[in-house]
């Protein structure tokens, strides 16, 4: 469905497939991990809170769970001392990626305009 299908039928915006979209992937740092993820996976949790900077351990581990439970990350943890946990998407997010392509193209496109 379309956005035109919803027009003037919406009461709660949760209840369309964009508040779902919104739900798994909205906030301030799903989007990010999952950029990076794409661009170079498996990725373990150091390396990505390295990546991103500006994220708390507690944030990033809270944002990776519940990608995890919406289906979007694969958390792999091996048996070993120390702990090696890794992250990587699944085929799921990778679907999403043709939307986040669409998103830096128009900023590639918007950035520099100054409107």
């Amino acid at each position: 469905m379309s956005m035109a299908e919803y027009k003037g039928k919406v009461k709660n915006v949760q209840d369309t497939p964009f508040g779902y979209t919104l739900s798994v992937i909205g906030g301030k740092w799903k989007m990010v991990i999952i950029y990076l993820l794409a661009e170079n996976q498996p990725v373990r949790f150091n390396d990505l809170k390295r990546q991103i900077g500006a994220i708390t351990y507690k944030t990033l581990s809270s944002q990776l769970k519940e990608l995890e439970a919406d289906g979007m990350v694969i958390r792999k943890e091996y048996p070993q001392v120390p702990p090696k946990v890794e992250y990587s998407l699944t085929d799921k997010a990778e679907t999403l990626l043709p939307v986040l392509e669409g998103l830096c193209e128009w900023g590639t496109k918007n950035q520099n305009r100054g409107e």
